[in-house]
């Protein structure tokens, strides 16, 4: 068990790729107009999209992608791309035309790697409703569609190559039903955390490794909790902004510095609490940038806000729970356990910390 344990925890400080706040790995950004013009930029990971269109294509699948690699490979796959961009109106298929615009593969590897797609084409005069289906993506992504004749933005997730409800055209859609906008972000804060947050999951790991004891880890997390959840709201609402080439090393700083206070100290400083809220704070933007191309409605912002922090806060009390029930529940009270647990995993976080400082200010 202690061996699993610690293949785990090396795998979460070592994973490569992660993207660090972003739901999903392909994002799409619809528009109808002006005129009958429509447009989809297509946002999403580059090696997976180059694999699929090179296996469908009975293709070897290439390895070590780089940027450069990546634009002299998708201009020869644009029909193929194309004609997996399915969007109908009134039902009827419209022709869809695809060009690279953009490709970033950068050496840290804790910031994301994207291909930015732009799709195109025109509608019917008069159309009334249109759907859309990306048939190369197999994960949940969201669909923001802006009607440029007034309508106000309307925000879907789809799973995988589904196709979305329609979008009226020229008229606002009906509100989405409280109870499904609810459980759409509950699961989405619930993904961005576990397994999609690798940086908030060690900074949990940071909080809980500090002590067994229950109560100071509770009061611990009940200060990032406040935290991340005022700066979630503020931000969203733009009372406050900080740039993410700010937050992002901020908040890799702040996993480092819990790992390292944990190495220093085996009980719970008076100090602790309050450093954790002012790193709860930078976290809270870092939530808040899932959120921020989502272009919600007005009505829809209050109930995904207190649904997406819902979300987060069962994924770290799942975090709490699992690493409770698997370490401190049975060997809390040995002797070596700050010896063999703490100080080793809280090295390794700490050291993880520090490298993703490093990097994310070096990419600056």
């Amino acid at each position: 068990m202690k061996g699993w344990l610690w293949a785990l925890l090396l795998a979460l400080c070592l994973a490569g790729g992660t993207q660090a706040h972003e739901i999903g790995t392909t994002q799409v950004q619809l528009t109808v107009g002006p005129g009958d013009a429509w447009s989809a930029t297509i946002t999403t990971a580059p090696t997976a999209l180059v694999n699929k269109l090179e296996a469908a294509a009975g293709q070897p699948l290439s390895r070590d992608l780089t940027a450069e690699r990546v634009r002299a490979i998708l201009p020869a796959y644009a029909a193929a791309i194309a004609a997996q961009v399915d969007l109908k109106a009134d039902g009827a298929a419209q022709p869809a035309t695809v060009a690279v615009e953009r490709v970033e593969m950068p050496s840290d590897i804790t910031l994301p790697a994207f291909v930015v797609l732009h799709a195109g084409g025109r509608l019917p005069p008069g159309s009334h409703a249109i759907t859309w289906r990306y048939g190369l993506v197999y994960s949940t992504y969201g669909v923001v569609f802006t009607d440029a004749a007034g309508g106000t933005p309307q925000t879907q997730w789809l799973e995988g190559d589904a196709a979305s409800p329609p979008f009226a055209l020229a008229a606002n859609a009906a509100p989405l039903a409280l109870p499904r906008l609810a459980a759409q972000y509950l699961e989405l804060g619930f993904l961005h955390i576990l397994p999609e947050g690798l940086d908030h999951i060690l900074f949990v790991l940071g909080i809980f490794l500090l002590t067994t004891r229950l109560r100071s880890i509770l009061v611990q997390v009940t200060a990032f909790t406040l935290a991340h959840s005022v700066t979630l709201g503020l931000t969203m609402y733009g009372v406050i902004s900080l740039p993410s080439r700010v937050v992002e090393p901020l908040i890799a700083l702040s996993v480092a510095y819990v790992a390292v206070e944990n190495i220093l100290t085996a009980r719970l400083t008076p100090w602790r609490p309050l450093v954790v809220f002012a790193f709860g704070l930078l976290h809270g933007m870092g939530f808040a940038g899932a959120l921020a191309d989502l272009h919600l409605a007005r009505r829809d912002v209050i109930p995904a806000l207190v649904s997406f922090n819902v979300g987060i806060e069962l994924a770290q009390l799942s975090i709490i729970a699992a690493a409770y029930a698997a370490l401190a529940l049975w060997h809390r009270d040995k002797p070596w356990y700050r010896r063999r647990v703490v100080i080793p995993a809280s090295s390794l976080i700490a050291a993880t910390g520090l490298f993703w400082t490093v990097q994310r200010v070096a990419g600056l």
